[in-house]
């Protein structure tokens, strides 16, 4: 029922994503995934609200400042600095109000890591970094939604039977809000609908602050290291990507189609195949993380296996798009030469006689740049 009034609010209300460069859909498509899926959040938080606690509660009414936002950069698009303002205000208020944050690393390596003070800056950023994280993930249908449901059910994989009973009720009530909204983002509700910023925002918010809930408590089953490998292709794919824009001198934040969902679009797989290869990856990955903590038992093998294994995710996807890239450019190059004009000619040999057609090959006016002639003209998807 939210769906589709929202949906039809949604060119009102100005939250409809356009076709560019960068995305390749086709029309106007409402952005009102995250409004759904929080909307059905709110009213799953009320039925059950005697399960909730200060900590639940304060997620609650924080989320809706973040889905707030979130709705305003669908809108407006908002500027980096602005976003990340809001973000660590949003934080800092949880901290303040529930005193949960970053207080222990774990075990590692026989020494247990108190950070003290140090934990709240901590907290600061792995919090931003699991948001923006997601919102860097939600670029093809159901991409974004479908690991959240991955790093749910890692997280109770990893966790076991807890006292926290509340924080499991929210993630079960965010899973349940969210399958609506990817059975109308794969357009079996009608016209399809996205996710938008609002949505990618909500789910990377609340993953977050349950990870950190849940392994920060004493004697929990979820260790901070097995919380990396229920995010831990968000976490690796984020990495590769801003570790490639500060290597060419870029932000960090520009959005480009470097992610590894690009990258396997440019291999010629197509939307959906793409999507279950990913969402077999990371389910993949937290399999391997739980197996690795149920055999080690040391939480530094734990980080040793996770930090080798995104070092081999960064080098082979920064590969793979360093290839794609030498092949668009040489598309490109091919294109340019490409635009060049068959010219019809007659002309005589210095003896007068005919020496027969021929083609000039000429570039056109202005239209020089270096190495090629023609304009760059980009027709094929990137």
């Amino acid at each position: 029922m939210t769906i589709v009034v929202l949906r039809h609010l949604a060119p009102t209300l100005g939250l409809v994503d356009h076709p560019d460069q960068r995305k390749q859909h086709v029309g106007e498509v409402p952005l009102v995934g995250g409004l759904a899926i929080f909307s059905g959040l709110l009213v799953g938080g009320v039925l059950c609200h005697d399960q909730f606690q200060g900590f639940e509660r304060a997620l609650f009414g924080t989320s809706a400042v973040l889905v707030m936002l979130g709705a305003l950069d669908d809108r407006f698009d908002l500027s980096v600095r602005d976003r990340l303002l809001i973000q660590t205000i949003v934080i800092l208020t949880v901290v303040a109000g529930t005193g949960v944050y970053i207080q222990t690393l774990g075990t590692i390596f026989g020494h247990e890591v108190m950070l003290g003070w140090v934990g709240v800056p901590l907290t600061v950023l792995a919090v931003i970094g699991l948001v923006n994280a997601f919102n860097m993930m939600d670029g093809i249908d159901g991409l974004a939604g479908s690991l959240e449901l991955v790093s749910i059910a890692a997280i109770v994989l990893f966790a076991g039977p807890t006292p926290l009973h509340g924080v499991i009720v929210m993630l079960a009530l965010l899973a349940a809000a969210s399958l609506p909204y990817l059975v109308a983002n794969q357009g079996f509700m009608g016209r399809k609908i996205f996710l938008g910023d609002a949505g990618s925002m909500l789910i990377g918010y609340l993953l977050a602050w349950a990870l950190i809930r849940l392994s920060q408590m004493p004697q929990s089953q979820l260790s901070p290291v097995d919380v990396l490998w229920c995010v831990a292709l968000p976490v690796f794919d984020t990495f590769a990507v801003m570790y490639r824009r500060l290597r060419q001198g870029k932000s960090p934040f520009k959005p480009d189609r470097g992610h590894i969902h690009h990258i396997l679009l440019g291999t010629g797989l197509g939307p959906r195949a793409t999507l279950a290869l990913l969402v077999v990856l990371a389910a993949a990955l937290a399999l391997v993380g739980a197996l690795i903590s149920s055999l080690a038992h040391s939480a530094g093998t734990n980080l040793t296996a996770f930090c080798v294994a995104m070092g081999v995710y960064v080098i082979t996807v920064s590969h793979a798009w360093l290839r794609q890239e030498a092949r668009r450019h040489r598309l490109l190059d091919l294109q340019r030469s490409a635009d060049v004009i068959a010219v019809p000619s007659n002309r005589r040999s210095p003896s007068g006689g005919l020496a027969g057609q021929r083609h000039e090959f000429m570039a056109e006016p202005g239209d020089r740049t270096t190495g090629t002639y023609g304009p760059a003209r980009e027709s094929f998807r990137r």
